[in-house]
């Protein structure tokens, strides 16, 4: 059998982490049309990993574009049943600062695109249980190596994704802050209800980088701030991302790796042979 692979999505200059060795840019043709890019396989760790540029190598995507059905059912294909993904966020309270890590464990939803976070349909009922939508074993995971690389970790919150592209208004941010919410970005949502159908473990390193627009003695989020702090927290992300890929047991156990027992509400002889062929790789132990 096949070694089970460990994912990472993030920005493009993840993957030059020390020691990823066996690199091999791969094509993956999904039925919900291409990728971000290429996946990028190799052994990091002492593991079987596969990196995935979010939003395309030169940060060619918007977050709208990102193709999240693509993006998951390619790394389901290449056997990948964990995904850390590696996130820049504004923060939304005064106590998350630039470079923090925040382990986020909840999500709101304020994107318009929920039909395209999803693998069901076209013939094909299922409805997963979404109560808790991060990987509680491997957020701790995320939490034991984050705290052994910085104290600059927080361990729970609420990531509100907005569709972007433009930066959060002030009204917006400032509800945003007063109703408690944690941190604010783009892209993280749709990557983990499409993980959890594809039953893949998903936990978001969240990467401050800006305090948005709602703290007004400090600047408004610009692009320049956003990148500045991305390479000021690359070392880190890095170091914590090796760090807990060897702590990852080497067979999917969890309950994430059986979000879809009870969840197909379509009977079996019911499903549509296209859409049943399409969704291969995510049904195989239910065929």
């Amino acid at each position: 059998m096949a070694e089970h692979r460990i994912g990472i999505i993030g920005g493009s200059g993840l993957y030059h982490l020390e020691g990823f060795t066996r690199q091999k840019w791969v094509k993956v043709k999904t039925p919900f049309g291409p990728p971000s890019d290429e996946l990028l396989t190799g052994r990091l760790a002492g593991r079987e990993v596969v990196f995935l540029p979010r939003h395309g190598r030169g940060h060619r995507l918007l977050p709208s574009e990102l193709n999240h059905r693509a993006n998951l059912w390619a790394m389901k294909k290449l056997g990948v049943a964990w995904i850390i993904s590696v996130s820049a966020v504004g923060s939304l309270q005064k106590k998350y600062q630039p470079c923090d890590i925040v382990l986020v464990d909840q999500f709101l939803d304020r994107t318009k695109r929920s039909c395209e976070h999803t693998f069901f349909g076209r013939g094909i009922v299922g409805h997963i249980a979404f109560a808790d939508p991060i990987c509680t074993e491997l957020r701790q995971l995320l939490r034991q190596s984050a705290q052994a690389v910085t104290a600059r970790v927080h361990d729970g919150g609420t990531y509100v994704n907005m569709e972007g592209p433009a930066f959060s208004t002030r009204a917006e941010s400032l509800t945003h802050h007063k109703l408690g919410y944690d941190v604010i970005g783009m892209t993280n949502l749709g990557e983990a209800k499409c993980a959890r159908e594809a039953e893949i473990a998903y936990a978001t390193m969240a990467m401050i980088t800006d305090y948005d627009c709602w703290k007004v003695d400090e600047a408004h989020v610009t692009v320049e701030m956003v990148i500045a702090n991305l390479m000021r927290n690359a070392a880190t992300a890095k170091a914590v991302v090796a760090r807990t890929i060897a702590q990852i047991p080497a067979v999917p156990s969890w309950p994430c790796h059986s979000a879809l027992r009870n969840a197909i509400m379509t009977d079996r002889q019911l499903w549509p042979r296209k859409t049943t062929a399409e969704l291969k790789p995510i049904l195989a132990k239910y065929l």
